[in-house]
């Protein structure tokens, strides 16, 4: 792997990783050069915008959920012909998965990749006192490599001197630049981060507009020639690069939801299930009117099916499909949005209820605060999609909306999950009478018990009946093969 790479992390969460970044990938994509973007963590909302901003696809680095072999191997291939890689980290340089390690944090992956570090800091309303901040950073892990610090929010050209000054006098990475208050177009902003970016909320311009207040107060050249001095080592990669040439035959047509309510998915995600055997088959629960002819199973992700609950409201004759295809018998997976879309329906933040798909016979309803966030562990408790019982995955939960019954009288215990029957613990899975609506039969049972990161119990969630799984996770299975197998095997069983 002789790709070179920089990572832009930051003190914490808020001090403007994601516009360093994109300003810095665009500035240079315009300059010509090829530029493969990754996101360090969970995160679907800023790789839309790495993405738009390198014009290639942006992936996600997570050492929790996945491994260092898979990361590296993910790292090579996608960065494969690229002249050089930007790493957005996540939340600050070393939050992540373990309180005590650098476990699924941003200087892990940077670690892994053997990558220089750009610390971007806010400087409003501090001077020397940030070089002790940034000291700090420097000591607290050696075996890092920070190599300069860009400090955003910053008041004047006088105040960028004196941080310069007073990181030199102590010894201290480089002050690279300094991006006054200001400078930087706004990101449209929506939960605890951005909103999903697209040609009508970062349009070219304001790409320009940001990389322009880059070049203005950063020396791109001066960060281009500490790349090269510092990132010139390969790492060695030691698990198989997968390739095109060794795709299995295509198997099923697996049809994915992709539309503006539908869309968060893990790039690599969905060319694992290419490699093994899946033609996907775009189609939009919004605007299409029909599934695509001749699909042997569903995938329905995350997104924003509350912000467009009246719409997929509106389409019936999908919804008439989803069903039918559901009571056939085929394959559906659903995660988070896609599980909202399944369910009876969505009761939005203004108490109205649209009704939807009606498969899982429960109420979604949105609530102004989050309900979960964080990596959870998946341990299939009964034979389903993904394997044997037994079988772990890894992933994690985002959402502000929490299951109901059909009255909406009461929001479901767990993290999603449903009230074990009397006597049987959280976590393990049982048969539950959960009243149903529909036509479909009322018997739906949970496969997955789901421990979240820092709780100290399971819960059961992951609920399936024959085929159809639908479950808040959002799973990373591409980086267990032996999963995605199962699936692909349990779609072509089923055609």
């Amino acid at each position: 792997m002789h790709c070179p790479r920089i990572v832009i992390a930051g003190t914490q969460s808020g001090v403007g990783k994601t516009s360093l970044a994109l300003a810095l990938v665009h500035a240079l994509t315009r300059r010509g050069l090829r530029v493969q973007t990754f996101k360090a963590g969970p995160d679907f909302l800023d790789p839309t915008y790495l993405a738009l901003g390198s014009k290639r696809p942006c992936y996600n680095l997570d050492g929790w959920m996945t491994s260092r072999e898979y990361a590296l191997a993910l790292f090579a291939r996608a960065s494969a012909g690229a002249d050089l890689a930007v790493i957005e980290g996540v939340m600050g340089l070393f939050d992540g998965a373990d309180p005590r390690t650098n476990e699924g944090s941003t200087a892990e992956i940077a670690s892994w990749l053997d990558a220089p570090v750009l610390l971007a800091v806010n400087a409003h309303g501090a001077a020397r006192s940030l070089a002790a901040s940034v000291k700090g950073f420097c000591e607290f892990d050696p075996g890092l490599r920070i190599a300069g610090v860009i400090a955003n929010q910053a008041g004047s050209a006088r105040h960028a001197r004196w941080l310069s000054d007073s990181f030199e006098a102590a010894g201290l990475p480089p002050l690279l630049g300094a991006i006054p208050r200001g400078a930087f177009p706004e990101l449209p902003s929506r939960h605890l981060g951005l909103v999903t970016a697209d040609g009508r909320n970062l349009s070219e311009r304001t790409l320009d507009s940001l990389a322009d207040a880059f070049e203005a107060n950063v020396s791109l050249d001066s960060i281009m020639q500490l790349v090269a001095g510092l990132s010139h080592r390969p790492v060695r990669v030691e698990a198989a690069r997968p390739s095109s040439n060794s795709r299995a035959p295509m198997r099923v047509k697996l049809g994915v939801a992709r539309d503006r309510a539908f869309h968060f998915y893990y790039p690599d995600n969905l060319e694992g299930l290419e490699a093994h055997g899946c033609e996907l088959v775009q189609f939009s629960p919004l605007t299409d009117a029909r599934l695509p002819a001749g699909l042997n199973a569903l995938y329905l992700g995350g997104g924003y099916p509350e912000g467009n609950a009246a719409e997929l409201a509106a389409n019936k004759t999908m919804l008439a499909d989803i069903r039918a295809f559901a009571s056939a018998g085929r394959t559906v997976y659903a995660e988070c949005g896609g599980l909202m879309y399944l369910a009876e329906g969505i009761e939005t933040l203004d108490g109205r209820r649209h009704a939807l798909a009606g498969v899982l016979p429960l109420w979604t309803r949105m609530r102004e605060r989050r309900k979960a966030l964080g990596y959870v562990e998946v341990t299939l408790t009964q034979d389903a999609l993904w394997g044997a019982r037994g079988t772990t995955l890894r992933g994690h939960e985002f959402h502000y909306s929490e299951l109901v019954s059909q009255e909406g009288a009461a929001p479901i215990s767990g993290q999603g999950g449903l009230t074990p029957p009397a006597g049987r613990r959280p976590g393990v899975a049982g048969s539950l009478e959960i009243g149903c609506l529909s036509p479909l039969e009322a018997h739906w049972r949970t496969a997955y018990s789901v421990q979240a990161r820092g709780e100290p119990e399971p819960v059961a969630e992951g609920f399936q009946r024959g085929r159809m799984l639908a479950s808040y996770v959002h799973a990373h299975f591409a980086s267990r093969p032996e999963a995605v197998r199962s699936f692909v095997a349990n779609c072509e069983a089923a055609s």
